[in-house]
């Protein structure tokens, strides 16, 4: 392979991957952020699709604590598709989860 060169990736792969983002923040949320409500946010700008998952939940999420997979992972998983991940979480809540996809025009 070409040094600079970068897989293929088919939009069905794409595709699928922005709902498996989508549905693990939410799984997050369900699971951990004691939240009543999650609003998800999705708009595409140019080439690039915007996600915003926001809970009411209790704050505090940290991806360097390591109870589990679900945010690391999830970082991970959006890093893999050249994405960028940010999760803002103070105690107390809310929880901003945003990622930022490359998205072909």
């Amino acid at each position: 392979m070409w040094p600079h060169a970068r897989p293929l990736r088919s939009a069905s792969t794409r595709r699928f991957n922005r709902e498996l983002i989508v549905s693990e923040a939410l799984t997050n949320v369900v699971k951990h952020a004691r939240a009543s409500r999650a609003d998800v946010t999705v708009e595409r700008f140019g080439e690039t699709l915007l996600v915003v998952v926001a809970d009411d939940g209790a704050g505090g999420a940290d991806l360097a604590a390591g109870g589990g997979t679900g945010l690391a992972g999830l970082a991970q998983r959006v890093a893999s598709v050249d994405g960028t991940f940010s999760c803002r979480s103070p105690a107390g809540g809310p929880t901003v989860v945003t990622v930022e996809l490359p998205c072909a025009p």
